[in-house]
């Protein structure tokens, strides 16, 4: 089995970590393969916003779970009114994922990177996890103003990311496997 491959079927999402922030060799790594995704027409459209102030990741996810509470989705206000949720998984470190307005495929790029980043901490031994429901923070400007994401640039995720404070699950979730066909 090759690394690359093993990686990857071996990651999954980790929701907790311990205290100790993750070193700036490992981080730099994580987001260097965030910036070596594969985008449209090479267009790299894409800003990291890296927060490791404790202050301001708790910030967030008292504002987002505010913001979530309101919902009318009834699982979304329920997840928004826990007083256990913390949004980050009190994760050391989380990155911020914005892609450029004016760009070709901003969102599937993002996503791209996002990916790459989650498997590359996975190489690490470093848990992550990718949320998505900080969109609900991201949709309030004067809110998304604080974390000081250029001009032009919209937020998209969340990579909550930090040594692990779990084992992984032992068992692995079934894949479906009936969602290839050929055509030859």
């Amino acid at each position: 089995m090759n690394n690359v491959i093993e990686t990857i079927k071996n990651r999954r999402s980790i929701r907790r970590f311990t205290e100790e922030q993750i070193q700036d060799t490992h981080l730099n790594a994580i987001l260097e393969a965030g910036i070596f995704a594969p985008t449209g027409h090479n267009d790299q459209p894409w800003h990291f916003t890296v927060i490791q102030s404790k202050d301001m990741l708790n910030y967030i996810s008292t504002k987002t779970k505010e913001f979530m509470a309101k919902s009318e989705e009834e699982w979304i206000s329920a997840m928004g009114k826990s007083e256990r949720l913390h949004l980050f998984y009190n994760a050391p470190t989380v990155i911020i994922v914005s892609g450029r307005e004016n760009s070709y495929s901003p969102l599937i790029d993002c996503s791209a990177a996002t990916e790459n980043m989650a498997i590359a901490a996975e190489s690490l031994n470093i848990g992550s996890v990718w949320v998505g429901l900080v969109n609900h923070f991201f949709e309030h400007k004067e809110e998304v103003s604080k974390l000081n994401i250029p001009e032009g640039y919209v937020p998209y995720y969340a990579l909550c990311i930090g040594y692990k404070n779990m084992s992984k699950p032992v068992k692995t979730p079934e894949r479906k496997r009936d969602v290839i066909n050929y055509i030859k």
